[in-house]
C-alpha cells in the first residue's frame, strides 16, 4: 500500500502539479481512503519525503543489478545506462525526486535525507569511477568533483531526453555513448580503450552525429523526438 500511495502522490504532482497534491486525491489515485494515508505516513509532508525515499530507493537498486565489472568504466557505463533506464521506468518520481516540478511547500528536504540518497547512489558511482583511478584508466581527482561530473553528464542527458529533444531509439548510441568516451578521455582514458570498454554496454560508442557523411548530411545535431 506505501508504495501505492507514494506512486499516486509522485503521478498527481507529475501530471497536475503540487496543488493537486491532497491527502483525498492521493488516497482515490492509489484507489483507497484518507485514513490509509495518515496510517503510513502521517502527514502530507511525510509522504513527498516517501517519494524522493522510493525514488532513490529504486535507482539503488538499478545500481546493484549491474554489480561489479572486471573493466571499471564498463561497470561505470552500466551505471549510466542504468540511470537513463530508472528515469524512463519511473518519470513521475525521478521528477519529484529531482525537483523538475514545482513542489512549493513541500520541497524541503534535510541535508540527512539528501545524504542517504546519495550514499546508495552517487556514492556507488563515485567508487566505481575511483576504480578507473586506481587501475590508471583516468587520472585522480579530489574529493567527489569526478562524481559530480559524471552526474552532469548524464542527469543532463535524462533531462533532455524526457523532454522529447533526444529520441530515446537512437539517443543513447549517437549522444551519451560518444559523450561518456569523451568525459573519460578527457579525465585521461585512451580513446579507443574508452570506446571498447564502453562498447560492452551500449553497443557501440560512437554514432554519426559528429563522424563520417552521415554527420554531413544531418546538420542539425538535434535529435526529433
Amino acid at each position: 500500500m506505501r508504495r501505492r500511495l507514494t506512486a499516486a502522490a509522485a503521478g498527481l504532482v507529475a501530471c497536475h502539479g503540487v496543488e493537486a497534491l491532497t491527502a483525498r486525491r492521493v488516497a482515490t489515485a492509489a484507489g483507497t481512503s484518507t485514513m490509509a494515508v495518515y496510517t503510513h505516513f502521517g502527514s502530507m509532508e511525510a509522504l513527498v519525503r516517501s517519494v524522493v525515499e522510493e525514488g532513490f530507493d529504486r535507482l539503488e537498486r538499478r545500481f546493484v543489478a549491474e554489480g561489479p565489472h572486471p573493466d571499471p568504466v564498463t561497470h561505470v557505463a552500466g551505471l549510466t545506462y542504468g540511470y537513463v533506464e530508472h528515469a524512463r521506468e519511473n518519470p513521475d518520481l525521478f521528477a519529484v525526486m529531482f525537483g523538475t516540478v514545482p513542489m512549493g511547500k513541500y520541497r524541503s528536504v534535510s541535508s540527512e535525507e539528501l545524504a542517504a540518497g546519495r550514499r546508495g547512489t552517487l556514492d556507488r558511482a563515485g567508487a566505481a569511477l575511483q576504480r578507473c583511478v586506481e587501475t590508471k584508466r583516468i587520472r585522480p581527482t579530489p574529493g567527489s568533483a569526478l562524481s559530480f561530473r559524471w552526474w552532469t553528464l548524464i542527469h543532463g542527458y535524462v533531462m533532455l531526453e524526457g523532454a522529447g529533444y533526444i529520441a530515446q531509439d537512437r539517443g543513447v548510441d549517437r549522444v551519451l555513448a560518444p559523450l561518456l568516451v569523451d568525459f573519460f578521455v578527457g579525465e585521461g582514458d585512451d580513446e579507443r580503450r574508452a570506446e571498447a570498454s564502453i562498447s560492452v554496454i551500449f553497443g557501440h560508442a560512437r554514432g554519426p552525429v559528429g563522424t563520417g557523411d552521415q554527420a554531413k548530411a544531418t546538420p542539425d545535431a538535434r535529435l526529433p523526438p
